[in-house]
């Protein structure tokens, strides 16, 4: 008697309509993780943003300096270990970030819209606020 797993397996057949649905749920799955990650980075940026503000209110009311940003450093990596982007260097990205976007309307502008790097490229390379406002909107009509 043979075997029945050595018997060869044959799939069933399947609806003719059965290729373009895995393709449409493919396609929906594909866009919907684009939308989540696109939702997290706004979110990451909003709170950079927030981080840079706090910072930079602190040192403007109490005239702290980088020592502080240092020490606020090392305490939000021992809090958050999970998360990256705490380093001292990241915080004083996020006063900058923070400084050259200084209207509360973050959530409307388009510094919102790109991702963090992004961000900071234009933050490093450009000074003038205009400047940076034309290529963040050109970066994104452009993808």
């Amino acid at each position: 008697m043979p075997d029945p797993q050595s018997r060869p397996h044959r799939p069933p057949m399947l609806p003719a309509d059965y290729a373009p649905l895995l393709a449409d749920l493919k396609s929906r799955v594909r866009a919907a993780q684009i939308k989540a990650a696109l939702s997290v980075n706004r979110e990451m940026i909003v709170l950079y943003w927030h981080i840079g503000r706090r910072i930079l209110e602190s040192q403007r009311q109490e005239g702290w300096g980088a020592h502080v940003v240092e020490k606020l450093s090392r305490d939000l990596r021992a809090e958050f270990p999970e998360m990256s982007g705490f380093s001292t260097t990241n915080l004083r990205y996020m006063r900058l970030f923070a400084e050259a976007w200084p209207d509360e309307a973050i959530r409307e502008q388009v510094a919102r819209k790109l991702p963090r790097w992004h961000n900071v490229i234009l933050l490093k390379r450009l000074q003038e606020p205009s400047h940076r406002q034309w290529y963040a909107r050109k970066a994104l009509e452009h993808d």
